[in-house]
């Protein structure tokens, strides 16, 4: 079993940067993070496996970067340029590859809000 545990999130003005951290607990392959607005699904933002391939959605490419430190067992997504539209609840994410992540472990998620 694989635990999460997401930290980071908080108010930041647009234009500005944040840090989210996720610890794991348990082996992990590929680590990501998914967001979800509210009214809106949750979607996915970023994923990386352990050998630093990494993917992005459309929407945050430039702006956001995903990476990870294998021996501490965590993962990071560093936020830049943030835009209103990216306000959400963020999750972090475990599972064997990127395109299966949705259905594997889950943290209980970190609020982020861009204020205009």
């Amino acid at each position: 079993q694989v635990q999460l545990v997401e930290s980071g999130g908080g108010a930041v003005q647009a234009g500005g940067s944040l840090t989210l951290s996720c610890a794991a607990s348990g082996r992990t392959l590929v680590m990501g993070w998914f967001r979800q607005a509210p009214g809106k699904e949750r979607e996915f933002v970023a994923g990386i496996t352990r050998g630093a391939s990494t993917d992005y959605a459309d929407s945050v490419k430039g702006r956001f970067t995903i990476s990870r430190d294998n021996a501490k067992n965590m993962v990071y997504l560093r936020m830049n340029s943030l835009k209103p539209e990216d306000t959400a609840v963020y999750y972090c994410a475990a599972g064997g590859t990127i395109a299966t992540l949705s259905g594997g472990y889950w943290g209980q998620g970190t609020q982020v809000t861009v204020s205009s």
